[in-house]
């Protein structure tokens, strides 16, 4: 089912396809970074994964939050590592990092990862 965090990563990524035609080669450089990055190394895809998502928190960035939910729930990040990735998030950015920890739990969720028992 789609919801507010799928419609978010659907109009961003449709603005970085118009940045790919009218300002090739940031945009270019950008992916060729964005993959250089994320392959497994030293850290796993997945410890990087929770560490973009913890900056993205930090920063406040919204549109940054449905992206690395969904690659978090593709990587397999149980609601445990998610949540202990927000407290780093909270403790590194404080209260408005608390507010926007929140809503990346429900880009989270809304992905399908782990939701609370009940």
């Amino acid at each position: 089912m789609s919801g507010q965090y799928h419609q978010i990563v659907r109009d961003i990524t449709g603005k970085l396809r118009e940045f790919h035609q009218e300002i090739p080669d940031t945009a270019q450089a950008f992916t060729a970074m964005a993959k250089a990055t994320h392959g497994d190394g030293a850290l796993s895809k997945k410890q990087k994964e929770l560490m973009a998502m913890a900056i993205a928190i930090a920063a406040r960035c919204e549109g940054c939050l449905g992206f690395h939910a969904q690659a978090c729930v593709k990587l397999g990040v149980t609601r445990a590592e998610f949540l202990e990735m927000i407290q780093v998030a909270v403790y590194m950015g404080g209260g408005p990092s608390m507010m926007t920890s929140a809503e990346a739990l429900m880009a989270y969720e809304e992905y399908g990862g782990e939701k609370v028992s009940e």
